[in-house]
């Protein structure tokens, strides 16, 4: 489905233009790791987080997609057994015994809001798998209350979730009454966004309640 940057209207992905306004809608590729429809000018994937602009997987369009049952299991190495070590008659007695690789350990990255209007920093809190922005209410309380900063009232109680996936940051709109926008784009409700450094997030229209994106 190709969403219409204008007026928001899901098209089918063979659309070259939209069917509700006619504006030209931009051409899509599959992702090289999941074969989702993306964007030609993306740089990660929305359904897999895949680093698009990675230079040893070339862009292929949907056609080109191979399936994944015809492909040959990969042959995976032990990361942790060396081959044996040739030793030559003078080192025999000398000669270390193998050592296993030492794994590098994957660190996760901690991520903040810095509201525009107000220079305020929050921290996402940490441990969470969603993270609730809103204001406070008897069904969702939210864990980023955006309650006290100017122009709140554009923002609804249940506003936005920001999913965390391994390293990955993940903005949805779930249902707000004056929408969710990146980067000046609307965010279509049920949607998600992975979220890059230097992304600005606003809640509602107007761009009153704003924040940046940090790693």
């Amino acid at each position: 489905m190709i969403v219409c940057p204008n007026c928001n209207h899901p098209n089918p992905d063979s659309a070259v233009q939209c069917e509700s306004c006619y504006t030209p809608l931009p051409s899509t590729i599959a992702c090289p790791n999941c074969g989702a429809s993306v964007q030609s000018d993306a740089s990660f994937c929305g359904q897999c987080g895949y680093n698009l602009n990675s230079v040893s997987a070339p862009m292929l369009s949907t056609s080109e997609v191979p399936d994944p049952q015809q492909l040959p299991d990969p042959v995976v190495p032990d990361p942790l057994i060396e081959p044996d070590p040739i030793v030559l008659p003078t080192q025999a007695k000398s000669a270390p015994a193998p050592k296993a690789h030492s794994m590098t350990q994957i660190q996760q990255s901690f991520a903040r809001l810095l509201n525009l209007q107000t220079s305020t920093v929050i921290e996402i809190p940490p441990g969470l798998l969603v993270v609730h922005l809103g204001k406070p209410n008897d069904r969702i309380p939210p864990d980023i209350d955006v309650s006290g900063f100017p122009n709140s009232e554009v923002v609804s109680r249940i506003h936005a979730d920001i999913r965390i996936e391994g390293d990955a940051y993940y903005i949805e709109d779930v249902g707000s009454s004056n929408g969710t926008y990146v980067n000046n784009s609307p965010l279509p409700m049920g949607n998600r966004h992975r979220l890059r450094a230097g992304d600005r997030i606003s809640l509602g229209k107007g761009d009153k309640v704003s924040f940046l994106f940090q790693i």
